[in-house]
C-alpha cells in the first residue's frame, strides 16, 4: 500500500491511497469519525439565564462549540472507559458570566486550563439585552463520536475511488462531449486532435460526458484499488493527528480480534 499526500493544512488533508481495498479504507474512515477521542462540553450548570434562549438550547450550543483537542490537550484527561469519567469534578471547568447589552461569543468562555479553549473566538452563543445576566458553569470531557456528534473530530471524512478516463480510438473524436463536464476537467483541442484531461482527480465520475457522447468515444471508470481520501476537521484537532489515531485504533481492534480468534481456537 502506498500513500501520497496531495495537500495539507491546519484543518484539511487530502491524500491518495494506492493498492488498498474498500473494507480497509472504509474502516479507517469510520474509526476517524467515531473512535478518535475529542474534548467537548458535557455538563452544564446554568445558574442564571435572563436571555430569551431556552436553557436546553444554550447548553446544546455550548456542547457543539469546538474546543482545542490536540495531543497536548488530551494528555492526562480521563477517557469514557475510565471509572472516574462521570465525576463532575473530573474535567475542564468553564465559566461564563456576562451582563447585557452584548452578544456573548465563544471567546467569553473562561477555561480552567489555558491549553483547552474554544478553537474560534467569534462563535455567537447568545444575545443579551440591557440588564440581562448570564451565569454558567460547564465541564468539558473527552468523548467519542459514536456517543454524540459534538465529540466527532471530523466535519468531512470521505473517500472516492480514483477516477479513470479512457477514449475509444476506433471511433471519430467527439469534441462536444468535453463541454458536458460540469467541473470543466475536459478540454477539446482540435489543433492536436484530442481531448485533454486537465485534472483527473477532480472528476466526480458523474458520466455526463459519457451520456453526451453519441458515438461512445469517452469512457469513465475508476481504479479498483486506488482511492482519494479527504479529512476535514473543525479545527479542534489537526487532520494528521486524526488519521494517525484512527490507524492506531484500527490496529488495536485488529489485534484484539486476532487474540480472540487464537484463544478461542486453542480451547
Amino acid at each position: 500500500m502506498e500513500i501520497e499526500v496531495k495537500s495539507q493544512s491546519d484543518d484539511e488533508m487530502i491524500f491518495i491511497v494506492r493498492d488498498a481495498e474498500v473494507p480497509f479504507v472504509n474502516a479507517i474512515r469510520r474509526c476517524a469519525m467515531v473512535n478518535v477521542p475529542k474534548i467537548a462540553i458535557e455538563d452544564v450548570n446554568i445558574i442564571r439565564n435572563d436571555s430569551a434562549m431556552f436553557n436546553e438550547v444554550l447548553a446544546h450550543r455550548l456542547g457543539l462549540t469546538p474546543l482545542v483537542s490536540d495531543l497536548d490537550a488530551l494528555e492526562g484527561l480521563s477517557l469514557p472507559e475510565d471509572d472516574d469519567w462521570e465525576e463532575y469534578s473530573n474535567g475542564i471547568m468553564f465559566t461564563l458570566n456576562e451582563v447585557g447589552p452584548k452578544v456573548v461569543y465563544s471567546k467569553d468562555l473562561k477555561s480552567s486550563d489555558s491549553k483547552i479553549k474554544p478553537v474560534y473566538d467569534t462563535i455567537p452563543l447568545v444575545k443579551l439585552k440591557d440588564g440581562e445576566e448570564l451565569n454558567i458553569e460547564a465541564v468539558a470531557k473527552v468523548g467519542y463520536g459514536k456517543e454524540h456528534a459534538k465529540w466527532m473530530p471530523t466535519t468531512v471524512c470521505a473517500y472516492k475511488q480514483y477516477p479513470e478516463i479512457t477514449f475509444n480510438e476506433d471511433v471519430e473524436i467527439d469534441y462536444d462531449c468535453a463541454q458536458a463536464c460540469p467541473r470543466g476537467i475536459l478540454k477539446s483541442d482540435r489543433r492536436s486532435k484530442k481531448i485533454k484531461i486537465l485534472d483527473i482527480e477532480d472528476c466526480a465520475m458523474c458520466k455526463s460526458c459519457v451520456r453526451a457522447s453519441e458515438n461512445g468515444y469517452i469512457n469513465v471508470g475508476y481504479r479498483e484499488n486506488d482511492f482519494i481520501f479527504r479529512i476535514e476537521t473543525d479545527g479542534a484537532m489537526p487532520p494528521k493527528e486524526v488519521l494517525l489515531k484512527a490507524c492506531d485504533v484500527l490496529g488495536e481492534k485488529a489485534d484484539k480480534f486476532i487474540r480472540f480468534s487464537e484463544e478461542g481456537g486453542s480451547k
